[in-house]
């Protein structure tokens, strides 16, 4: 079984009820915590020109975009209310537990997620516990696959917050869809595809832009390949992903 494999399957066959009430708790703090950081986040000058953005871009109202008052379609209230979520740098971090690892600081794990979920949860009515459940699975991915290649992935120049939120991101929405094992490597291989984000912004607008791409991606990526829409199935393992 490949390294693909073993992450959709992981998410595929996980149910609330694996969950111990400990990280359950956990997760519940990190999501107030996440929601908090948006609304303020909401108020920033760059916020506010990404969401001006968004109604310019119009579609179906499907989520909210916190902070602005309007709703937009799913994946564009993902990327308003991700760049919000990470607009003033106050949102939760992945520690490094490598002893080898020169930057203690791995990701901001829980904003592309939740962003995420929250706009697809909105659109698709999910229940609470599914709500849980996506956010959990989606940033145990985003953490593990964060913790195994950094820190080369960010010392190279790229801001793991966006390239790998995004894939946390996916598999979150993923879970909220219901897909099975094989979309759900399409949704990772989508994803992966669609990462992106260099730290050479950060201190600028795009910093903050990077985790509402990332979450934006999952969102897009996983809708795509509920369609059916192809890509590499071993993006993790493969030579060239």
């Amino acid at each position: 079984m490949g390294l693909t494999q073993e992450v959709v399957g992981f998410v595929s066959r996980t149910r609330y009820r694996d969950i111990q009430p400990e990280v359950i708790r956990l997760a519940q703090g990190f999501i107030l915590d996440g929601l908090g950081v948006t609304l303020a986040g909401s108020t920033e000058k760059g916020s506010r020109i990404l969401q001006g953005h968004v109604r310019q871009i119009g579609g179906r109202g499907e989520a909210m975009v916190v902070g602005a008052g309007f709703l937009a379609p799913s994946a564009k209230a993902a990327l308003a209310n991700g760049a919000s979520g990470h607009a003033m740098d106050y949102d939760d971090t992945q520690l490094s537990t490598s002893k080898e690892s020169v930057y203690g600081l791995l990701t901001h794990p829980t904003v592309p997620v939740l962003s995420a979920v929250l706009a697809v949860g909105e659109k698709e009515q999910i229940s609470g516990q599914d709500f849980l459940l996506a956010y959990i699975l989606g940033v145990e991915v985003e953490c593990r696959i964060a913790d195994a290649i950094n820190p080369r992935h960010y010392q190279s120049g790229f801001h793991s917050t966006a390239t790998i939120g995004g894939l946390g991101a996916a598999m979150a929405v993923g879970k909220l869809l219901g897909l099975k094992e094989e979309p759900l490597a399409r949704t990772l291989g989508i994803a992966a595809s669609m990462a992106s984000g260099l730290r050479e912004n950060f201190g600028t607008m795009t910093k903050p832009l990077h985790a509402g791409r990332a979450a934006e991606n999952g969102v897009t990526a996983a809708q795509l390949a509920e369609k059916g829409f192809t890509s590499a199935v071993n993006i993790l393992e493969a030579k060239r992903g």
